[in-house]
């Protein structure tokens, strides 16, 4: 029994010994295997490299001999096609590296353009003012026969001079003496305009039982309550009023209501002065000039238009040109 005990052991371990040589042959022969097969692949691989250049050799250097001994063998007598070129050649576009050089100058003279002459635009000078306004506010006279009053008010008003018509009437000192009438229905006698204001300044200058006043006694009114410049008188031109309206003073004028002419005459006052009268004595206050008018502020109706300057300078003729500048 022993020995079939170790007859056996021995066996199997010869077994064993055999089993485990099989194994290391198999795995030599797989590795073997696998490493032939990439040496076949490297090899198949580098041949196909080495082909294709060769073949792009061959085609690159010749073709052109087969094409020129096909041509050789062509029978005679038959059309020559015209050359495309070498067959599988890639043109090549050639990219310049530098900009283009500068063209040589031609033989022929450059000949520079003729610039054309614009025309010199003169400026043309605006054409002068002709006609000139004032901002000279229009007020209506608050009495029956207070326009003397009225028209200083609009004066004093224009440069900032606010009084009412009763303050400034109270400074002329009314004369309220009546008229001495004579035939035909003349006033021989009555106070002086040019000192006060003669007769009812609420009476009527038709009847007559009022009048008005004349410019000294405006003037010195305008001077004392600020218009140091203002000036006026009798006899003044045509030329210095409108010459007074265009560089911004206004101008109160003595002339006939509605530029009406009813006629003129004269009285004499009880301090012995002449006095030239009119029964439609007024006045206004001028506030702009034109080439042809003037313009009007009447207080009369409270109003502002324009009349023509001979229409102006007839009537203020009756008043033998009286105004105040202020």
């Amino acid at each position: 029994m022993g020995g079939f005990i170790k007859r056996f052991m021995a066996e199997d371990s010869e077994m064993t010994t055999r089993e485990a040589t099989k194994r290391e042959k198999t795995t030599r022969g797989t590795l073997l295997h696998h490493g032939r097969r990439i040496v076949v692949v490297t090899v198949l691989a580098a041949s196909g490299f080495i082909a294709s250049g060769w073949i792009a050799y061959a085609v690159a250097f010749q073709v052109p001999a087969v094409a020129q001994a096909a041509k050789s063998w062509a029978p005679k007598g038959a059309p020559e096609l015209p050359s495309t070129g070498t067959v599988g050649a890639v043109p090549t576009v050639a990219i310049p590296t530098q900009p283009p050089a500068t063209p040589p100058p031609t033989h022929f003279p450059t000949v520079a353009p003729t610039a054309t002459p614009r025309p010199t635009v003169v400026p043309t000078a605006a054409p002068p003012q002709t006609t000139f306004t004032i901002a000279v506010p229009v007020i209506k006279q608050t009495m029956v026969l207070d326009c003397e009053t009225a028209a200083l008010q609009m004066g004093l008003a224009t440069y900032g001079y606010y009084y009412s018509q009763a303050t400034l009437f109270a400074r002329e000192h009314a004369d309220l003496r009546p008229p001495v009438m004579g035939a035909n229905h003349r006033v021989l006698q009555w106070g002086d305009p040019y000192t006060n204001f003669v007769g009812n300044v609420s009476g009527s200058d038709w009847t007559p039982t009022g009048y008005g006043v004349y410019y000294p006694v405006i003037l010195s009114m305008a001077r004392n309550i600020g218009l140091t410049n203002a000036h006026g008188g009798e006899g003044l031109s045509a030329g210095t009023v409108y010459s007074a309206l265009k560089t911004g003073h206004a101008v109160e004028v003595w002339i006939e209501t509605n530029w009406s002419r009813p006629g003129v005459d004269t009285w004499t006052a009880f301090d012995g002065r002449t006095i030239r009268y009119s029964y439609a004595e007024h006045a206004v206050t001028l506030s702009g000039v034109s080439p042809t008018q003037v313009r009007v502020n009447d207080p009369l109706h409270g109003t502002q238009y324009w009349v023509s300057k001979a229409t102006f300078e007839t009537s203020w003729a009756d008043f033998n040109n009286m105004a105040v500048v202020f």
